[in-house]
């Protein structure tokens, strides 16, 4: 089978890089989805937009059976085997479908989503399954896949804080899809369809099976240790290096390279390859990409750290997206609980759109250095190469914060041209400053 591949050339704000560049379950998403796709197809070809792939297939002779996709798609295995086996029985062109009504594409996806193409109560996505070629896709005919979604809760908020809202849930799909528009949708797909979602299949595995259930109990008994931390819930690498004292619960996958220090609690992560976690740091339904460094004291909680970052001591990270290479300095709060009674709006393209979340974090770009003792208001984001130094006029971060107003910027003006920034007397007038 031969894969297709159309170009999705939006840049995802604060990123500022297209989607398939951005990491997903600690992969490039290019590669995520070549992984899925692997065991299906023998040969890629990839092509700026849909009309030259039309133009330079209709040149051969040979029909060739074709999976066409976007490159801002995430998806599982679950749902492309779906996906391929109906579309291969059938016999016929087809392309990916959801229902408008399905909880996870209507909670979670199509709020932020420009990208569907309404068919009555039909979403239609950009992935075709086609027998005979590119030419057949005039004549594809939906496939509707049931994302087979669970309801989970997240928070209870106390009534005296907020009546109307009670417990707030999430629905995650055993079979993913998301179109990765928003650096929300790349919360989404991580978090929630990710690491979130994979601890309730394997929770709902557990007690569907009775022989998976004794073999897992056969492990810990075994292995002398808990249930949620035996082998079969705790991929370690090699030359891992875990202190006795560190919590692990499963399911969660841990690097090659990787040392976790004393009284560290890890619950249901993803922990990529030579990263660090000091001592008293705390991680839970988080991804924590390659090359990190989590000082004592740390705390992510449904967090995305990209490649190479670093988030210091006794900072709290909640509900947030991280990009590559970032430092955020010690005592940092991104809080995600949004106090006025106000929808809470992301950026999409130059527009700000409401997120259909009341409880939500804020997103870092990449190569950014956050001062430290920052406060940062819920889904607000800081752009891609932004310095944020900490001061009596920026402390708490209340808009969302462009390139233009990078204070490295300024400080390098005050070194360019300091006839334009006269010397200031010190306050007790004994030194200039």
């Amino acid at each position: 089978m031969r894969r297709i591949i159309l170009q999705a050339k939006q840049h995802i704000h604060p990123f500022n890089e297209p989607a398939r560049d951005l990491r997903l379950q600690n992969k490039p998403l290019w590669l995520w989805q070549r992984d899925l796709l692997a065991p299906y197809t023998n040969e890629e070809r990839e092509y700026v937009s849909w009309q030259a792939a039309q133009k330079f297939e209709s040149r051969e002779e040979e029909k060739v059976e074709s999976i066409v996709h976007r490159d801002n798609l995430y998806f599982n295995d679950l749902l492309v085997e779906e996906f391929i086996r109906r579309g291969q029985a059938g016999g016929r062109p087809v392309r990916l479908a959801f229902r408008k009504d399905d909880p996870a594409i209507a909670a979670h996806v199509y709020p932020l989503t420009h990208s569907f193409f309404q068919q009555g109560d039909l979403l239609l996505a950009d992935m075709w399954y086609l027998p005979g070629g590119l030419s057949q896709s005039v004549a594809a005919v939906p496939l509707v896949v049931d994302t087979e979604a669970l309801e989970r809760g997240y928070y209870h908020i106390p009534p005296y804080m907020a009546t109307e809202f009670g417990d707030l849930i999430y629905q995650l799909p055993r079979k993913a899809f998301m179109i990765i528009e928003s650096w929300v949708h790349v919360f989404i797909a991580d978090i929630l369809f990710g690491v979130f979602a994979t601890g309730v299949n394997e929770e709902n595995h557990i007690n569907q099976s009775w022989r998976y259930k004794l073999k897992i109990l056969a492990s810990a008994l075994l292995e002398q240790r808990s249930v949620l931390s035996s082998s079969k819930m705790v991929q370690i690498g090699r030359n891992s290096n875990i202190d006795p004292t560190a919590v692990i619960h499963g399911p969660t996958i841990i690097g090659n390279n990787v040392t976790i220090g004393a009284g560290s609690v890890i619950d249901n992560c993803i922990i990529g390859d030579n990263v660090t976690v000091s001592q008293g740091c705390q991680l839970m339904l988080s991804v924590v990409s390659d090359g990190c460094f989590l000082p004592f004291r740390a705390a992510l909680f449904m967090t995305t750290m990209m490649e190479n970052s670093m988030v210091a001591q006794n900072t709290c990270l909640q509900l947030c997206v991280v990009g590559r290479d970032t430092f955020i300095g010690a005592g940092c709060t991104f809080t995600d609980f949004n106090l006025l009674p106000a929808p809470l709006k992301a950026m999409i393209g130059h527009h700000l759109h409401e997120t259909n979340f009341l409880v939500l974090g804020g997103c870092v770009g990449h190569h950014c250095r956050i001062g430290s003792g920052m406060v940062v208001y819920p889904a607000r984001t800081i752009e891609s190469d932004v310095v944020l130094v900490a001061s009596e006029h920026r402390r708490v971060i209340m808009k969302n914060v462009s390139y233009e107003d990078t204070d490295h910027r300024h400080y390098a003006d005050r070194y360019a041209y300091p006839r334009q920034y006269p010397r200031q007397k010190a306050k007790s007038g004994a030194k200039d400053v």
